[in-house]
């Protein structure tokens, strides 16, 4: 037979089909493969998101962990709570403990006013709740009229908490010119209520960008979320510990705080009566 008859021969010859057995073992290997990548993914998510945040997931998906050791609480609140039952929130606790103060936020900037306000500002004092009001600082607004801005519109009284500036966010201006901003509106509002305002910021924005020692001589509200306890080495009054808090009176999400001692330091924080005043005849 001649070279090309062997090569036609060859070629006319049909495949071989795989085995039946073949076909189910790679249909084996690709279904370990995917199994495998699965859990895998499954173990890397569970380490770098529920893990650190199971204080998050539980507060979201059930009943959330209360840190112990305290037994002052409070929240705070804006117009994102929307309309609030004031008969139900009076009674309303955090775990087993009544809440005994709350936050307002008051104004942003220089023309943002919380539509809400002025009813959780009359409501939680009439509802016999210790009550405080906030600034949300704005880096890129000039800072005297901010500070005006707040003392137009809100009117603390004797028994309210000092004002409270509310930092969270630094804008592009140098470091110094930041702290000398924060500093002017602190030095501002305390001028006219003569008690040092409360500075709320979170744990690593306190350490980064507050951590001069002028910053220590004012009460710290410390917003650190998800923690059995606050990892910050220096003095707080107040804790923000989660966002994910369900009261009643309330629908929806709210802010969970706890006052860093009792009943007794909390109203000794308050603003007092000026008792320089002269005394009526």
């Amino acid at each position: 037979m001649s070279n090309t008859r062997k090569t036609r021969a060859k070629r006319s010859r049909p495949k071989r089909k795989k085995s039946g057995g073949s076909r189910l073992r790679s249909w084996w290997g690709l279904l370990l493969g995917g199994v495998l990548i699965v859990v895998a993914y499954v173990l890397i998510f569970y380490n770098f998101f529920v893990t650190p945040l199971s204080f998050r997931w539980r507060a979201l998906y059930g009943e959330p962990d209360f840190p112990t050791g305290y037994d002052v609480m409070g929240i705070d609140i804006s117009h994102h709570q929307a309309r609030i039952d004031w008969d139900k929130l009076r009674n309303a606790k955090i775990g087993n403990h009544p809440i005994q103060f709350v936050i307002i936020k008051a104004t942003e900037g220089t023309t943002i006013f919380d539509e809400n306000f002025n009813d959780n500002f009359h409501w939680a004092r009439a509802n016999n709740l210790v009550r405080g009001a906030y600034h949300f600082y704005i880096p890129d607004v000039n800072i005297e009229r901010q500070a005006e801005y707040f003392l137009h519109q809100v009117h603390l009284l004797e028994g309210d908490l000092p004002p409270i500036l509310d930092i969270e966010k630094r804008g592009n201006k140098p470091l110094k010119a930041f702290q000398r901003d924060v500093l002017t509106w602190l030095e501002i509002v305390q001028s006219v209520y003569g008690v040092a305002p409360i500075i709320y910021t979170g744990k690593s924005f306190k350490e980064d960008y507050l951590n001069a020692p002028v910053f220590d001589e004012y009460p710290l509200w410390i917003a650190h979320y998800y923690e059995k306890e606050v990892k910050y080495s220096g003095d707080w009054v107040l804790w923000q510990y989660t966002d994910c808090g369900k009261v009643d009176g309330i629908r929806g999400y709210v802010d969970f705080d706890i006052f860093n001692g009792d009943m007794r330091a909390l109203k000794k924080l308050t603003i007092q009566p000026d008792l320089e005043e002269p005394l009526e005849e």
